[in-house]
């Protein structure tokens, strides 16, 4: 949010110097992201006024204009704005200002005539980002008065507001931040009228309001969404433009100004943090109900656009239909204009997540929405309802009736929270004397209360929703004290990692490898579509709420989400991609969540050439298995499945069970995806595995004594599994032999030689004693006894 230090200065002392202020709020936790300095305070720019003005001779777009700048004589400007009329005043640049961006001033020729100077936008002044035509000036400005007197220079703080501190949401509240911080004395707001804003108060306005007859009353159908409503009455006003100092707050900060009505609510908005909505009082149908809509409820809101609200949606209405969606936007039905002479105020409190609900729901962010989602200040609804009373009886003529309309109960802070010193100090690691912390909370708002038996507890006030616990008020503490004042005192500790520290090293292991192994990265979200990978999503468990059709519903597979970011990659021009997602998944059944890892591979293998292909090739199922066979399952093994959501399906087995599947997709899903290759996809459980990594692991030495090598050619029926080769070889239980690899392979068109249904492998086998170096005798007597088991248990026919 952005702050005016001009109006901040209203309300408190401020430091001496931006820089000072800056870092004040910063330690204290309140982030000051960056500050800009506005105000129009240049020389030779001054207020003038249109007195003639007709169509450029040459330039259908410019127009000439005869301006009275206040030295006596008229000056001749050429424009190019289209938003005036005879008769505005202007901010008008003569020849020698210097504007931002060093803009220099000139007088010269456009289109061959006569140009004396510059009719200036506000963001040509750089006091808004309007460019859209000339800044428009109050009538009431005076001719030939620099534009500084009514623009002055300003500071603007653009601060970064957590979502728990809803009370700095105001020039008023981060001001009563400074001066607790500071030790200041916060100043009322100006012109306030006499009244607490207390519930006695409440109840007397209330009573007048019931009084009062042929009053439409104020009604509360939805008291848990809308514990309190109130409306006044102004009737007589003039709706004009507002004046240059209630425009300039307000541009200063971001704000459009839009007329004096809807510029003061803003105002008061912006001032004490509760927002505000002016009905057109003569548009309202009778009394005013706060309710929840009706399913399909048609509305027209102020941007133009109608939205179809649900029974989920607090609206407020009147006897004909809804005027307003209650804390986010009113309605164009209903909007203040020229012709408005009497409007209704309204000011509420409404419940922070049925406004967040309803927002998020229509996509219709607002002002006021992102102050009442986070938690308005209860007692501030009568103080602004009264503040902007006053600001229209000011500016607008306004006469305000005597009643005030409304219906509920504010909600009330009870709050009280204990603080013991023993805790406080425990925490801090420091020594704040009593008095002290008591001084500064109290400065915060809070109210001290001791009970018979000595304890301390603290009330807190209404705007600090944030404060609940023992441990939030030794933050209060410690914010204003200075952390930079508490000395450390252990430079290191050693702490034990826990089981969750295990966890995530085992699972930051895990993620390493597979990057290693040439894998990017990615993240998903868990939230996926009502339609969106049907094939592997299954029966996925639906939200009760969800926010927008993009997000229904929880994801039992993480494959549909990789396959999305596939097919975006292959649509940017990349030629090969291999995808892996580690993430949780969720069973419908019990609603019990699996850690699951999901891989995606398609294009060509980076150039690689091996013993499977001469030339370059696509990516295959066996590089997908080669990966999973290096995360460090144990004991896997894999088996030929029928997956109806694939065309090549293996079953991943993992000491005997079943933990995920590898597969090839069906050609049509791969054509959707824009894929020109074949596309593969794995998707394990891997709870098991990061819990049996989280072990300690074991080191051993370098092997000192070299291996022997040797190798065994075969052929065997098509039929015969690698696996069941590797079981029969391990079998042996040779104690030499310390590892078996694959490293030649024929089979199909390329065993053709060797006859129909067979097939040729090789293998290398390692010898190592790691106590002595082995004789040639002894590998040699190994290897033949494995052979040898070879021929008798396989039948296999070996190649010498």
């Amino acid at each position: 949010m952005k702050f005016s230090v001009n109006w901040l200065r209203e309300f408190v002392e401020l430091p001496a110097s931006i820089a000072e202020l800056t870092e004040t709020l910063t330690l204290a936790g309140v982030e000051i992201e960056r500050f800009e300095q506005r105000g129009a305070e240049f020389e030779k720019v001054v207020v003038a006024q249109i007195t003639a003005s007709k169509p450029h001779p040459n330039a259908d777009r410019l127009s000439v204009c005869q301006v009275n700048d206040g030295s006596g004589q008229t000056r001749q400007i050429v424009c190019g704005a289209k938003n005036y009329q005879v008769g505005d005043k202007v901010p008008l640049a003569l020849p020698g200002a210097l504007l931002p961006n060093d803009l220099k001033i000139r007088a010269s020729k456009l289109r061959g005539v006569e140009s004396e100077g510059m009719l200036c936008s506000a963001k040509e002044l750089g006091i808004a980002d309007d460019a859209a035509g000339l800044l428009i000036l109050s009538p009431d400005a005076k001719i030939g008065a620099p534009i500084g007197d009514l623009f002055p220079a300003d500071t603007i703080l653009d601060v970064e507001i957590t979502p728990n501190r809803s009370d700095l949401l105001s020039h008023y509240g981060l001001a009563r931040e400074i001066a607790a911080l500071t030790e200041k004395a916060l100043r009322t707001v100006e012109r306030e009228t006499e009244g607490d804003g207390s519930a006695a108060e409440e109840q007397r306005a209330h009573s007048a309001a019931i009084r009062q007859d042929g009053r439409p009353p104020v009604q509360i159908t939805a008291p848990r969404e809308c514990p309190f409503y109130s409306a006044r009455r102004i009737t007589s006003v003039a709706v004009g433009s507002s004046p240059d100092w209630l425009r300039a707050r307000l541009e200063a900060v971001g704000l459009r100004s839009i007329n004096n009505i809807v510029d003061i609510t803003n105002y008061v908005m912006l001032e004490l943090g509760q927002p505000l909505h002016a009905f057109d009082a003569d548009k309202l149908s009778g009394s005013i109900n706060v309710r929840l809509a009706q399913e399909e409820e048609k509305f027209l809101a102020l941007d133009g656009k109608t939205y179809s609200l649900g029974r989920d949606n607090l609206v407020i209405a009147d006897n004909a239909r809804a005027v307003a969606i209650a804390g986010v936007m009113g309605g164009e039905d209903t909007g203040v204009t020229a012709s408005t002479r009497n409007v209704l105020i309204e000011s509420a409190y409404f419940l922070p997540a049925s406004v967040r609900r309803t927002a998020r729901m229509l996509n219709l962010p607002s002002e006021s929405s992102y102050r009442f989602e986070r938690g308005v200040d209860p007692a501030m609804t009568l103080r602004a309802s009264e503040r902007a009373t006053q600001l229209i009886r000011e500016l607008a003529q306004g006469v305000p009736e005597a009643a005030l309309a409304t219906a509920g109960t504010r909600p009330e802070n009870g709050v009280e929270v204990r603080l013991r010193h023993a805790r406080r100090e425990q925490y801090l690691g420091a020594f704040v004397a009593a008095a002290e912390a008591s001084r500064i909370l109290e400065q915060f708002g809070l109210k001290k209360n001791t009970n018979n038996a000595g304890e301390t507890s603290w009330r807190i006030p209404s705007y600090r929703s944030d404060l609940r616990r023992e441990e939030d008020l030794i933050e209060e503490i410690v914010r204003a004290y200075g952390i930079n004042r508490i000395e450390g005192r252990d430079r290191s500790r050693f702490t034990p990692a826990s089981a969750a520290d295990q966890l995530y090293d085992s699972e930051i292991a895990l993620r390493r490898r597979l990057i290693a192994q040439g894998l990017s990265e990615v993240r998903t979200s868990a939230l996926v579509p009502r339609v969106a990978g049907a094939s592997f999503a299954g029966s996925a468990l639906q939200l009760r709420n969800p926010l927008s059709e993009e997000h229904v519903a929880l994801r039992p597979s993480l494959v549909p989400g990789l396959l999305a970011v596939l097919a975006r990659n292959v649509r940017g021009g990349a030629r090969m991609v291999k995808l892996f997602e580690i993430g949780r998944t969720f069973q419908r059944m019990d609603g019990s969540e699996i850690r699951h890892l999901a891989i995606v591979f398609c294009g060509r293998a980076a150039g690689e050439i091996d013993w499977r292909a001469a030339r370059p090739r696509n990516l295959d199922l066996f590089d997908l298995k080669g990966i999973l066979d290096s995360v460090g399952f144990p004991e896997p093994s894999f088996h030929r499945v029928q997956k109806p959501e694939l065309a090549l399906a293996v079953e991943l087995r993992v000491t005997g069970k079943a933990v995920g599947f590898v597969g090839q997709l069906h050609s049509a899903e791969a054509t959707a995806a824009d894929a020109q290759a074949p596309v593969f996809v794995a998707e394990v459980a891997i709870d098991d595995l990061i819990a049996r990594n989280t072990k300690t692991p074991h080191f051993r030495e370098l092997e000192r004594f070299p291996a022997v090598t040797r190798d065994i050619a075969m052929i065997v029926p098509d039929a015969l599994a690698h696996e069941e080769i590797v079981a029969v070889i391990s079998g042996a239980r040779e104690p030499l032999l310390e590892r078996v690899e694959l490293f030649d392979l024929f089979a199909g068109n390329e065993a053709a030689s060797l006859g129909a249904g067979r097939k040729s492998l090789a293998y290398t086998l390692t010898y190592r004693d790691k106590n002595r170096t082995l004789t040639s005798d002894e590998v040699t007597a190994a290897h033949a006894r494995i052979r040898d088991r070879l021929r008798s248990d396989l039948a296999v026919e070996l190649r010498e």
